[in-house]
């Protein structure tokens, strides 16, 4: 993906020509236990996609897709969050943030992992429910349980599993059709991981 824009920029003659993608939306049937997904994979590699090119910028859509259609019908949502993509980025806004939150580190200590998200989203939120849903955490086995997940402050989320005293691996919304309800104080999406 990032060999294609690079390629893109290289035949229109635009260097740092702005390049907006739109990650994979939900899609097909959701599961009840952690599992591995190939539209997760998928959509990890365009979130990756962010750190190897500049002047591009990802719209999360993981909230508006439809289990029976791979094409989201909610075009104007889609659109929009393309549209908040060009606002900050080309147009310089600096009132606009273009994205939910993004994962930048994570720190394990004592059974619990602490996961620090960028914070220009206007601090962390959940959206509907009681609790946060989506997190995964895994030992060295990479066997993947549900973890119990709190919002920590503005720009953190704290997580611990019972069946994972040591966690080594840490998945969000890494479903083909997630359970996930983490957003940004701006009302977008957290982008699986």
């Amino acid at each position: 993906f990032p060999a294609m824009i690079r390629d893109w920029r290289r035949v229109f003659g635009q260097g740092e020509l702005s390049f907006y993608w739109v990650q994979l939306a939900n899609f097909m049937g959701c599961r009840e236990m952690p599992a591995e997904s190939n539209w997760a994979e998928l959509r990890e590699a365009q979130r990756l996609t962010l750190d190897r090119i500049g002047h591009g910028d990802m719209a999360v859509i993981i909230d508006i897709g439809e289990a029976e259609d791979i094409h989201p019908k909610n075009k104007q949502d889609v659109g929009r969050r393309l549209a908040l993509c060009a606002l900050a980025q080309d147009y310089g806004r600096a009132d606009v943030a273009a994205s939910g939150p993004m994962p930048r580190r994570a720190l394990a200590r004592g059974g619990r992992v602490l996961v620090r998200f960028q914070s220009d989203a206007g601090g962390l939120a959940l959206r509907g429910g009681d609790r946060l849903e989506g997190f995964a955490l895994a030992g060295a086995d990479r066997v993947f349980h549900w973890a119990e997940a709190t919002i920590e402050g503005r720009d953190a989320v704290v997580l611990r599993a019972d069946a994972v005293p040591e966690p080594r691996w840490i998945r969000y919304a890494w479903a083909d059709n997630p359970r996930a309800n983490l957003v940004g104080g701006n009302g977008l999406p957290a982008s699986p991981f």
